[in-house]
């Protein structure tokens, strides 16, 4: 055996005790997360494997609840961080800074949605690229956008003009702590819940036909737009979350929720493994966490048929479309309320003309004794007949509202704000909605396709969005319009005070002629200046007109019969020339009379669309297919003499791709802590042939935990720590001598090349693992080898107590990381380096 064989990259010595996950080590860079808690809160902290800090984080945003890190995994490119929390929560932080990039929500179950279950594991698949699109080939770079289809229509038309984002919040330790180093803490969420739970994609605003948002530096120019890093290895992959429900939840490109896949309930997956070249999973339920060996002999099969083709990522941009335009749609129409109602910091427009009338009729009170003024009164008296009362002409001559400052400020807050509801609504809202109609056109036009009967669309909700929309396009014109008029009627209203303030305070032959018109000027008293319509596009009963309250035709809502109307009226038009001749038809009904409450309006319409495209995601998770043989069934088997219920401490899983499709290797170690013998059991099983049927057989090997030394007898007995598969060819052990409290080694078995026992299907028999493992025992029972580790080294860093372990086997990343039982301490090893070799190098230097 090689002592010594392996470098020590570094030993850190840790400020406060800290947990080391599984999947901690990047799987292309020299990085390790480790996981902290303080002050009742977990901590994330990316290490570099030499043994410096780059980044601390606090990985809880909300203050009601303190959950726990329970998993990790890492993207494919090695950019993204994946952390699961104690219940229904994955966030997704980058490399780079640790920042969220975006939060994940798990839904509860419609069953019991007051029931939460605890996430157990997460995991990350590569994407399979080559998926099928057409058999013509694909001359035009179109970024996988169909000609013809919602998104290419969408993709011709002008960029819409970005909003106005939050501004980024800095604290002192923003503004003073050392780049790098600064710990960070995570900002509260603004985006509403039915944004945030809409099934999307990567956000891409140009998708959706928006204009990127403009980011200010802090030099004032305009910087680079930060969007979310994206990777080709990125697309097409599967985050995996499993909960203690035996549920497995989806996410494809790590954000677009594919819905809840049920296994076996009250049941915890094991490490689950996915076929590289189609979207087929395998796991071993078992019914406890910290029952290893109740999982199940025979993996179960999980068949996901949807993703075999483009169709859910093609509908998942459709979805991610409609959602920027949506959230886009939502924010124009809290920027139109705020602007013109106000908010906590603002003072709304509409606010201006009351607060006026008051202090009028206030002055009138209390100096002229008037005991119910009328100020609208007053001014109409003024206008038509020219008549001031004493308290009007002291208003208007010495009042400070009536000076020309606070005119020209009371004009440029009601100026801007009814040139933003007119042009916001036609230069923003309008076309966004128009947008969102096109895309619901095509949903509606994929749910009667008969090859998407899979997906489960609901055509009447489909239809009432598409109903919602119309209303939210004429309601919208229609604010614009009345933003035009009122602003025409006030500027006459400003003119016509102007044009009083100067006849009280110059003489009869000095005055000059009006320039307002007095209709309008009317027209602004009685509808603008104490009440104002516009109020009614926020307030009220949410609009239930449909387009026959508007004049148009009403149409039935079924396709053929829409068509057969259609073509009636032309063979009607074609009959009779008079037909053809230009008819103006003006509608005169009233419309004063229907509701145009916009934001009630676009609030329901946000929760239907929702709504729509969350029950289409699940239609993956619907569709599934789970399958196995009766071996996958897990029970709690009954206590045996030859193996106790805690006699297995852990049990680690591997999967090896073989060439040959659905011909995988599983291979199992299972350390059982007996106090009397202790062993260590590797297994290796066909993995995919015992989900489809295929007769069983396993390939087993006993070894003792014991090492044999130099010399012939020299055996010494050991006790395993930890282990943990490194490669497709070798296990890492992390040890020390039995009966003695240090020091602790970490050693290499090469498992690929041990003499394995095949047992047939007549002799493993069972359902659990357990059953296997006492079958196994009972046949061979007599004396087991001692285990062949080739290479080892003594830990500097861990000398007693448990061990947590976690391991990269990428080629050019070799690394081991031990973090003693205290969490503390942690060495750091390149398993391709040598001790000797390494000294070497540094003396020369």
């Amino acid at each position: 055996m090689e002592q010594d064989a392996f470098a020590s990259l570094a030993v850190l010595q840790l400020s406060s005790p800290c947990r080391l996950l599984p999947l901690a080590c990047c799987p292309d860079k020299d990085l390790v997360v480790l996981v902290s808690r303080l002050g009742g809160r977990d901590r994330l902290t990316l290490w570099k494997m030499q043994g410096t800090k780059k980044w601390d984080i606090e990985v809880e945003c909300d203050e009601s609840s303190i959950e726990s890190v329970s998993a990790l995994a890492w993207s494919p490119c090695g950019q993204t961080i994946a952390v699961s929390h104690g219940f229904s929560r994955v966030t997704l932080h980058s490399v780079q800074d640790g920042h969220i990039e975006r939060s994940l929500t798990i839904p509860p179950s419609s069953h019991n949605s007051e029931r939460q279950h605890r996430i157990t594991g997460a995991w990350w698949f590569p994407g399979h690229r080559d998926l099928p699109r057409s058999t013509i080939p694909d001359i035009f770079k179109r970024n996988e956008i169909n000609t013809g289809s919602a998104l290419s229509i969408l993709k011709l038309l002008p960029l819409l003009d970005p909003l106005r984002e939050e501004d980024n919040k800095l604290t002192a330790t923003d503004l003073f702590a050392f780049q790098g180093t600064q710990t960070g803490a995570a900002l509260k969420p603004s985006i509403p819940e039915v944004i945030s739970d809409w099934p999307s994609l990567l956000p891409d605003p140009s998708l959706a036909s928006l204009c990127p948002p403009i980011l200010i530096d802090e030099q004032g120019k305009t910087a680079k737009d930060s969007q979310i890093f994206t990777s080709e290895e990125d697309e097409n992959s599967l985050l995996v979350v499993g909960d203690n429900d035996g549920k497995l939840h989806c996410f494809l490109d790590g954000s677009y929720y594919l819905g809840p896949i049920s296994t076996l309930p009250s049941t915890v997956p094991t490490a689950v493994f996915k076929d590289p070249k189609q979207p087929l999973f395998f796991l071993h339920p078992q019914a406890s966490a910290s029952n290893f060996l109740s999982a199940t002999l025979a993996p179960l099969s999980i068949d996901l048929p949807l993703l075999a083709s483009h169709r859910i990522r093609d509908f998942a941009r459709l979805s991610s479309a409609a959602r920027e335009l949506m959230w886009y749609v939502m924010r124009i129409i809290g920027d139109l309320r705020e602007v013109w109602f106000g908010s906590d910091s603002l003072t709304g427009a509409r606010d201006a003309g009351p607060k006026w009338i008051q202090l009028l009729e206030t002055r009138l009170r209390d100096q002229f004794g008037q005991k119910e003024p009328s100020a609208i009164l007053e001014l109409t008296g003024l206008l038509v007949a020219g008549l001031c009362s004493e308290g009007l002409s002291d208003f208007l001559s010495s009042s400070e509202q009536m000076s020309e400052r606070a005119l020209q400020k009371w004009e440029s807050t009601v100026t801007d704000a009814l040139i933003k509801l007119r042009d916001f609504s036609t230069l923003r809202l309008v076309p966004a909605l128009q947008r969102l109609h096109i895309i619901f056109e095509e949903v509606l036009g994929w749910s009667l396709i008969p090859q998407f009967v899979l997906f489960g669309f609901n055509t009447d909700d489909i239809n009432h969005c598409l109903s919602s929309l119309k209303q939210g396009i004429f309601i919208a014109n229609l604010l614009a319009f009345q933003a035009r008029g009122e602003l025409g009627s006030f500027k006459h209203f400003l003119s016509f005070l102007r044009y009083e303030i100067a006849l009280a305070g110059n003489s009869p032959e000095t005055r000059s002629p009006p320039e307002h018109d007095i209709l309008e000027v009317n027209h602004y008293l009685m509808s603008g200046l104490k009440t104002s319509q516009i109020d009614r596009w926020f307030t009220g009963p949410a609009p239930q007109f449909d387009p026959g309250d508007l004049g148009l035709p009403r149409h039935n809502t079924d396709t053929n019969k829409v068509l057969e109307e259609a073509l009636e009226q032309a063979h009607t038009a074609l009959q009779d020339p008079s037909q053809t001749a230009w008819q103006p038809k003006v509608s005169t009904a009233d419309k004063s009379h229907l509701d145009r409450n916009l934001w009630v309006l676009v609030h329901d319409l946000a929760v239907r669309c929702q709504r729509v495209f969350a029950h289409v995601s699940k239609a993956t998770a619907r569709s599934a297919i789970v399958s196995g043989s009766v071996s996958a069934t897990p029970f709690q088997v009954e206590a045996s003499e030859t193996v106790s219920g805690g006699a297995c401490q852990f049990v680690r899983e591997r999967i090896i791709r073989q060439n040959e499709p659905g011909n995988h290797l599983q291979y199992l170690a299972i350390y059982l802590a007996s106090e009397m013998r202790p062993l260590f059991c590797l297994t290796r099983m066909p993995y995919a042939k015992c989900a489809a049927g295929v007769p069983l057989h396993i390939d087993v090997i006993v070894m003792e935990c014991s090492i044999t030394g130099h010399e012939p007898g020299d055996v010494t007995n050991i006790q395993l720590c930890n282990a943990e598969f490194f490669d497709d060819e070798i296990v890492v052990i992390v040890y020390k001598v039995r009966g003695t409290d240090g020091p602790i080694f970490a050693g290499t078995v090469q498992y690929s090349a041990l003499e394995y026992q095949t047992q047939s299907e007549g002799y493993v028999n069972g359902t659990g693992r357990k059953d296997m493992i006492a079958n196994v025992l009972e046949r061979l029972n007599g004396e087991h080898r001692p285990m062949p580790i080739k290479r080892c080294r003594e830990l500097s860093g861990c000398k007693d107590g448990s061990v947590c372990l976690a391991v990269n086997g990428r080629v050019g990343r070799r690394v081991v990381c031990i973090l003693d039982g205290e969490g503390t301490t942690m060495d750091i090893l390149d398993m391709e380096g040598d001790e000797d070799v390494e000294a070497e190098d540094e003396s020369e230097m």
